[in-house]
């Protein structure tokens, strides 16, 4: 299993802005399907961050309102210490079903208007893995991952017996 970390170029705004993707190896019928791992709890920190330097906004509509936005990017994203510990758990727990887990910082301020993970709609093809719910979790904050299985080919079947 290969871990790449990607660093920001910026200097750090903010304690959070840490994200990942890990490609599993089969998944629920497909090769090499990427989950985008996020924070699927963070209300209580809404209030904590000073906004106008991380995230840019629209001069049309003021600061953003609700869920759907690029506020919300932010405060789903991880800092080092959780981040070190997911890959921790990862590495001994899933070594044999990962080919790669991929760690980017974000770029700050974020563009206005990002689609967070946690708005995504399952449904056919969406899903999400929520890790807290398998047994032995050892993790003090619940990890979600978002994957789309429509953007990954089904396994070769092989070749058919006749």
């Amino acid at each position: 299993m290969e871990i790449v970390r990607q660093e920001a170029k910026s200097a750090r705004l903010c304690p959070r802005g840490h994200v990942a993707t890990i490609c599993i190896r089969v998944f629920k019928g497909r090769r090499d399907v990427l989950v985008h791992l996020f924070r699927p709890d963070w209300t209580s920190e809404e209030a904590v961050y000073s906004w106008p330097e991380l995230v840019q906004e629209d001069p049309q509509t003021g600061p953003p309102t609700s869920r759907g936005d690029s506020r919300a990017v932010l405060l789903e994203s991880f800092n080092r210490e959780e981040m070190d510990r997911i890959v921790e758990y990862l590495t001994a727990r899933y070594a044999d079903r990962l080919t790669r887990i991929s760690i980017n910082s974000l770029e700050f301020p974020l563009p206005a208007g990002l689609l967070p993970l946690s708005a995504m709609p399952e449904g056919k093809d969406i899903g999400r893995i929520r890790f807290e719910i398998v047994p032995r979790y050892p993790l003090p904050f619940v990890v979600h991952g978002l994957y789309d299985l429509s953007q990954h080919k089904p396994l070769d079947p092989g070749p058919s017996q006749t």
